[in-house]
């Protein structure tokens, strides 16, 4: 199919593009890393913290790294965007025969590998400080595959805001004002039972927080698969709303040239 055909040109053009940069997923994972390892060790006794439900901090805190490192990546995937627009890359890119959702689905491929790779990174470094993955390998897998869902939903969120947008500023400021937020109305940092009752709620809704509570639960030795796959499904869901909004600003935008 020639969408298809179109979707794998464009993965391989970001790929060369991070190929010749990669460093990138180097200097990408500084954060991640910063979150484990002093994060770990100042947060350590929250575990002595009735109801908490876990004797290692290191370990209840991979699986949201990992979610956050995706997360966090995927919000400046309109940046690139805008590099394109200013540079009319995008403006060629329309005159020619290529299938217009491949300028967003080759940019998302692109961003799923690398949110794979960073992934596994940073759980062989969560083994290395005394984590442990009781369900191992599929474990692992289903946390990997829910980090990709949630850095491809908010990587078509900021997508599209580039498109809208069309400047650097407004786009950082508006993923800011969304990341931090996000972040910390979640079970990245703390568990959900110990958050205060109106941030329990606003979790519940949270997209970042179904990747969280999903991937957290994968890797446990008794995992529940339906919740799992509860909140995979939602996160699904949310991929195909911010799939949608991405194509929508895309064609706005070409209305406008």
């Amino acid at each position: 199919m020639k969408a298809i055909a179109d979707a794998r040109h464009m993965t391989v053009r970001h790929l060369m593009a991070l190929w010749r940069q990669p460093w990138w997923i180097a200097v990408s994972l500084v954060q991640p890393v910063i979150w484990l390892l002093l994060f770990g060790a100042l947060f350590k006794a929250v575990t002595d913290i009735p109801g908490f439900g876990s004797d290692n901090y290191v370990q209840f805190l991979a699986p949201g790294v990992v979610v956050m490192t995706a997360f966090f990546g995927a919000g400046w995937t309109g940046m690139p965007v805008i590099e394109d627009l200013d540079r009319g890359v995008i403006d060629r890119f329309l005159v020619s025969p290529v299938r217009r959702s491949s300028l967003i689905t080759g940019r998302l491929a692109q961003g799923g590998l690398t949110t794979a790779i960073q992934s596994l990174i940073i759980v062989l470094l969560a083994l290395a400080v005394g984590a442990t993955f009781a369900n191992g390998i599929v474990g692992v897998a289903v946390l990997i595959a829910v980090s990709v869902l949630i850095g491809s939903a908010f990587g078509c969120l900021s997508i599209g805001l580039a498109l809208l947008a069309r400047r650097e500023e407004t786009l950082i400021a508006t993923v800011q004002f969304l990341l931090l937020p996000l972040s910390f109305v979640s079970a990245t940092f703390m568990q959900k039972d110990l958050m205060p009752d109106w941030m329990a709620t606003v979790a519940d809704y949270n997209p970042l927080n179904w990747a969280v509570e999903a991937g957290r639960e994968a890797v446990t030795a008794s995992p529940d698969w339906a919740a799992i796959a509860g909140k995979t499904g939602l996160l699904i869901a949310f991929l195909v709303v911010c799939g949608f909004f991405a194509m929508r600003a895309f064609r706005t935008y070409q209305r406008s040239v």
